[in-house]
């Protein structure tokens, strides 16, 4: 029996109601969502909420997020500060699936004032549909990965001079 597919769903007040329509079309497809908000469209600072489910992601609660934010761009750039997480803004059903397949992103952004809700249920299960090829892109992804393992140790011997 398959494990069932856990989806981390986050979003500003920007994209609450995208968010509420991307959350039902997972759950109608049997898929488990984990909801870190925001529950009302009152305002909050999307960097709080992506901070969390990147997080979440890198301490392997899921495999898989969706952020929303206006435009996603603000929510990628947060996720991406969390080591070991990959997230890729998409608003098509190609860069999504591409993401996913070449990158390994385990994040999808968007923005809800970017594309609708329907477009946006076609980029969540061509992302969803993906999974990482390796093949070439393995070497890519790896020399991401390898940068942010140097950077974070450079990070950590600059922090130990200055005591």
């Amino acid at each position: 029996m398959a494990e069932k597919k856990v989806v981390l769903l986050g979003c500003d007040e920007a994209a609450f109601s995208l968010k509420e329509v991307i959350k039902a079309h997972l759950q109608s497809k049997g898929i488990e969502v984990i909801d870190y908000g925001v529950h009302t469209p009152d305002p909050v600072d999307y960097p709080d909420i992506a901070v969390q489910v990147a997080r979440d992601v890198a301490a392997g609660r899921s495999d898989r997020a969706i952020l929303m934010c206006g435009t996603g761009i603000g929510m990628a750039i947060t996720a991406n500060k969390v080591p070991g997480v990959y997230a890729a803004l998409a608003h098509d059903t190609y860069s999504a699936e591409r993401a996913r397949k070449s990158n390994n992103a385990q994040v999808l952004t968007m923005g809800a004032r970017v594309i609708g809700p329907e477009l946006a249920k076609q980029i969540v299960d061509a992302w969803l549909a993906s999974e990482f090829q390796g093949g070439n892109s393995a070497r890519k992804v790896a020399k991401i990965a390898a940068l942010e393992q140097e950077l974070a140790a450079r990070n950590l011997h600059e922090g130990e001079d200055t005591a």
